[in-house]
């Protein structure tokens, strides 16, 4: 099979699990591939995990742009476990990217060892480099609340016919204006605010699910998080998290008969821990009432690595993306974007979207 050419812009935690973890699987072989722990495919449309080759990498910090990618990956602010240790066969440059509005100004409140540098250097052509370096998709791991920024980056896939998936809470694959850009360019896109592979949404949804299936009337819920890394510094800010809040209450919402009104459900960041790290911890807890209108209440705290715990779902956006460019299939894909997705489109029970998943890979449904 041909290689899977992406370029990633922002090259933190998530991008430094996803690119490590390429690296992992190869190591482990193709005669561990019914043993790889992780991985909801190890094949996908006929794609291995390092069938993915980074081509291109874009970033804003002064200790990334201008360095080796494989060195760029664990320079600070980046705190994620490391799981692959040397990477010295990634020799591209990270190139300076637009900041446009990817960094938050309160972050100059913080030593710099943990917070965004910027580097002082003219952007790059952006939409030039994914043409020199025949990228086939855009991997968007922006900074929440870079409404802006992802935007460009957005445009720059629309003028050059590179896919683009986006990871973070800005919604374009969402937005029908969007969605119908890509439509008509035959673009394929993968978004919005890509779901964990176990984390509090995808746990948050299963339970409410679940309650619905049972015949509890939910009447309130929470889901608090905390973490340590630079995407929980930045969400300190709140006027950057409005869009996180919307997808992730969604997400939730979806999975109801009938919704709850605002003030019976909160979902969203809490704080930043500087200690935790990389590590998030979620506290969920759902209140209702059962048989004979008799209360009941769960708890739940789930503490795991955020940064890997995305890239197993990102590993297989990126295939799905490249079989539709293979079949020649444009627009929004409905059915990666539902299943891999915390904001949709169009959203679906996650069991149901795993089926159109599947379907798709195997080309029964066209999206």
């Amino acid at each position: 099979m041909a290689k899977i050419r992406i370029a990633v812009a922002g090259i933190g935690n998530c991008a430094s699990s996803l690119i490590q973890g390429v690296k992992y699987y190869k190591a482990l072989g193709k005669i561990h591939s019914e043993i790889s722990p992780g991985l909801m495919h190890y094949v996908l449309g006929g794609y291995r995990p390092d069938d993915i080759e980074v081509v291109s990498a874009f970033d804003i910090d002064r200790r990334k742009v201008d360095k080796p990618l494989g060195e760029a990956l664990f320079a600070e602010p980046n705190c994620t476990k490391v799981i692959a240790k040397t990477i010295s066969e990634l020799p591209l440059k990270v190139m300076m990217g637009s900041v446009l509005d990817g960094v938050s100004p309160h972050m100059k409140e913080y030593p710099e060892s943990r917070r965004f540098v910027i580097a002082r250097k003219k952007p790059c052509d952006v939409a030039k480099e994914l043409l020199r370096s025949k990228a086939d998709i855009l991997l968007s791991y922006l900074p929440v609340g870079s409404e802006k920024a992802t935007a460009f980056y957005a445009g720059a896939c629309l003028k050059t016919g590179v896919s683009f998936i986006n990871c973070v809470p800005v919604f374009i694959a969402s937005d029908k204006k969007w969605a119908e850009r890509f439509r008509k360019k035959n673009i394929p896109v993968i978004g919005d605010d890509v779901k964990s592979q176990i984390g509090a949404t995808i746990i948050h949804r299963t339970l409410t699910r679940l309650f619905e299936d049972r015949g509890v009337k939910i009447d309130h819920t929470y889901q608090l998080n905390v973490g340590g890394n630079t995407d929980f510094m930045n969400m300190l800010n709140r006027s950057r998290v409005k869009s996180k809040k919307i997808s992730k209450t969604e997400a939730v919402q979806s999975q109801m008969n009938r919704p709850l009104n605002n003030e019976h459900i909160h979902i969203g960041p809490s704080d930043y821990v500087p200690w935790l790290k990389d590590n998030k911890v979620c506290f969920l807890r759902m209140e209702g009432r059962i048989f004979g209108n008799v209360p009941i209440d769960l708890e739940l705290r789930l503490s795991v690595e955020d940064s890997p715990n995305s890239a197993g779902v990102v590993i297989d956006a990126i295939r799905c993306c490249k079989i539709a460019r293979d079949r020649g299939i444009g627009g929004v894909l409905t059915s990666p974007s539902a299943y891999f997705m915390k904001h949709p489109l169009i959203q679906y029970p996650d069991e149901k979207a795993r089926d159109m998943v599947e379907a798709f890979i195997q080309g029964k449904i066209e999206r």
